[in-house]
């Protein structure tokens, strides 16, 4: 059988070398010809030796190798508190935009039922750009620049939950960074959406229509977007400037997500 010598071959290579010559005898003898002398057998693999070494050096070693791979994961694996840190404004305007999109949608296709051929994207257009400009650019500048300024924001956000509700003067300044966005949001917010919700749908180019369109639908509707907006917004506040500074605004575009939603499936629409 031509088969034979090959399979003799296979064992020779993954035998022990005590055994190599018992093998080239039975190769002889089997196939009739000297096919072992043809191999020189001190030139093939030997088999893996077993460590002798201490298990508990094994252990270590094996230890420190799974700490080397670990840190090296770590280093590569992408954190968003991290990237918030080096990144602040960026990170904002980026989620700022993409959420105040995105919770339209869900207002037109979730909460509206709206078929997706049949989705408004002048509405989605209008959020983005509103989000981007509002939430992620004037945001960022008042909450987080102009804060610092009239604030010790640092101190108060950087303390754990029980120091911070021993420290007076934090939660002074907390009350009052509370009233004051209440108060940005209700003259400043509000007005601001009507204007841009005024720029997209009212077909005109003139920004004195949007204006006067815009501040109109404000008033027309400020009663109950009032006491929606202090309903959300005053137990919100207390939570979004109370965290660390860094995720200020992270935490406020979490809360912020459900009331564009609502806002979009409120007033969003032409």
């Amino acid at each position: 059988m031509k088969s034979f010598p090959t399979a003799i071959l296979i064992l020779l290579t993954a035998a022990n070398t005590t055994y190599v010559s018992a093998f080239a005898s039975i190769a002889r003898n089997m196939l009739g010809r000297n096919i072992a002398t043809s191999i020189n057998f001190e030139s093939l693999p030997k088999p893996a030796t077993v460590s002798t070494a201490d298990p508990a050096t094994i252990v270590e070693k094996l230890t420190i190798e799974k700490d080397e791979v670990l840190a090296e994961s770590e280093e590569m694996a992408f954190s968003f508190g991290e990237f918030a840190k080096q990144y602040p404004f960026s990170s904002n305007v980026a989620i700022a935009s993409t959420k105040t999109a995105a919770a339209d949608l869900i207002a037109q296709v979730v909460i509206a039922q709206t078929p997706i051929a049949n989705i408004d994207w002048d509405r989605t257009l209008l959020f983005f750009a509103f989000g981007a400009m509002y939430s992620g650019v004037f945001n960022y500048l008042y909450q987080v620049k102009i804060f610092k300024k009239l604030f010790d924001v640092d101190k108060f956000t950087s303390q754990p939950w029980a120091d911070k509700l021993k420290d007076e003067e934090g939660l002074k300044a907390l009350a009052a960074q509370t009233a004051l966005d209440l108060t940005v949001l209700s003259l400043i917010f509000l007005p601001a959406f009507y204007v841009f919700k005024a720029g997209v749908f009212s077909g005109s180019m003139d920004p004195s229509i949007w204006t006067s369109t815009g501040l109109h639908a404000w008033q027309e509707n400020f009663a109950k977007d009032e006491f929606d907006l202090i309903k959300v917004w005053f137990p919100a506040d207390l939570i979004c400037f109370s965290v660390p500074l860094y995720l200020r605004l992270p935490t406020r575009h979490i809360i912020s997500f459900v009331y564009t939603a609502y806002l979009s499936f409120a007033h969003g629409a032409h």
